[in-house]
């Protein structure tokens, strides 16, 4: 009994430090994937920002293409908790959506220095390269389409909100919101995002129920 409890306590601890050492790695290595991309980043890119070796690296991941993974989802989940934290903070439909918008009014800094919006860069990074990582990029557009339309039928179902074609709008706002990042970032012209983010506010205003 004694030696089964010894060997229990040794299989947690090491699964501990697995499990931080994995956490570790993705969290230095998330903007790196962000910036330089999928087939942009190698091996030496990752040992450079952990400090670990290869044998570590890949003591804890099957291969480059698991690490890419999950250093979008983590990306992807550090951003997307900002926006829903400000969401749940309203109470009605037209505020949680212009909070949404406010989200890249404020910290569009941030979001240009770590690369951009990581679902634009790695759609592109990854369409026809790697499908594993396409995949999860459309999984997450298909989540930010669903909380934008959820949100507007709840605004329609109290009356907060005017009937609308709402999957057309959602997907309005999701294409204009990236596809300023994409110009403004590129461009270093942030007021290009600013201005457009004044106009999506300007047609959610709009849709306030007379």
């Amino acid at each position: 009994m004694k030696f089964a409890y010894i060997y229990t306590v040794r299989y947690i601890c090491i699964m501990i430090r697995s499990e931080r050492t994995r956490q570790l790695i993705i969290e230095k290595t998330a903007s790196i994937f962000n910036k330089k991309g999928y087939t942009g980043t190698y091996l030496s890119d990752l040992t450079n920002a952990t400090g670990l070796t290869k044998g570590s690296i890949y003591g804890n991941f099957k291969d480059k293409n698991e690490v890419a993974l999950e250093a979008f989802k983590y990306n992807y989940k550090f951003q997307t908790k900002q926006i829903l934290n400000k969401i749940e903070k309203e109470n009605n439909a037209i505020n949680k959506l212009i909070a949404s918008l406010n989200h890249y009014r404020i910290s569009f800094k941030p979001i240009f220095s770590n690369g951009g919006c990581a679902i634009l860069n790695t759609a592109v990074d990854s369409d026809d390269v790697n499908d594993l990582l396409f995949k999860e990029v459309i999984k997450t557009i298909h989540n930010w389409h669903h909380k934008v339309t959820s949100i507007i039928e709840d605004g329609i179902n109290r009356k907060e909100i005017e009937n609308i074609d709402v999957h057309s709008f959602s997907y309005r706002m999701i294409s204009l919101i990236e596809g300023s990042i994409l110009l403004a970032k590129t461009l270093n012209k942030p007021e290009i995002l600013l201005n457009n983010i004044e106009y999506l506010e300007k047609e959610i205003l709009n849709l306030k129920r007379k």
